[in-house]
């Protein structure tokens, strides 16, 4: 008898559930191409937009990859989407890290001719998603100037969908976002000693 009754409420609970998720689903009616951004401190934040990107093509969608500040070396994600140069337009613009840099001027003229690719891809209709790997960063240091980009984001082919990714997002990014994730940072086996890890981290 008590299973019974626990089945029962179950039941009961999760048809009252499926209700309103029908009914958010119902009036969901809009089509829009989507400011995505994924900020935040944890590990993740590039692994979710490139999941995205796994599942445009998945769509046959075309995609956009601009990727900053990482050019100093190669990622297991740079290798892999470069097997697919039908549908994916590979781009890596920077660098390396700020710290390994250290040149100010180097990293402002990189950042600058990144965003030139930018604007080709989000000038471009044929184009259904892109991701802009760590563009939150190079924000942040004032590489590229936040309203420009926004300005150039927002009059982007109108179902084109953007990426945006890394650490420090700031308020007007956000404020811009249809939709945010924030990443946070509760363990890391880097503090641990144990260093990057193929696959994982690169």
């Amino acid at each position: 008898m008590v299973e019974t009754d626990k089945t029962q409420r179950h039941q009961k609970r999760m048809k009252r559930h499926k209700e309103i998720v029908d009914d958010k689903i119902q009036q969901a009616d809009k089509d829009k191409g989507l400011l995505l951004v994924i900020t935040g401190n944890g590990k993740g934040k590039s692994s979710s937009g490139f999941g995205m990107v796994a599942r445009a093509l998945g769509h046959n969608m075309r995609v956009g990859v601009v990727q900053f500040i990482k050019g100093a070396y190669s990622t297991g994600e740079e290798t892999f989407f470069r097997r697919f140069p039908e549908q994916v337009e590979y781009h890596v613009v920077g660098d390396g890290f700020t710290w390994d840099t250290q040149n100010l001027e180097q990293d402002i003229a990189s950042a600058e001719a990144g965003w030139e690719i930018c604007k080709k891809l989000l000038n471009d209709s044929e184009i259904d998603i892109v991701l802009f790997d760590e563009l939150n960063i190079v924000l942040k240091m004032k590489y590229l100037n936040t309203d420009a980009v926004l300005a150039d984001i927002a009059d982007r082919p109108s179902m084109q969908h953007v990426i945006v990714t890394g650490r420090g997002a700031s308020e007007a990014i956000i404020d811009a976002a249809d939709t945010v994730s924030r990443i946070e940072d509760v363990k890391h086996a880097f503090r641990d000693g144990i260093k990057a890890q193929k696959g994982i981290e690169l």
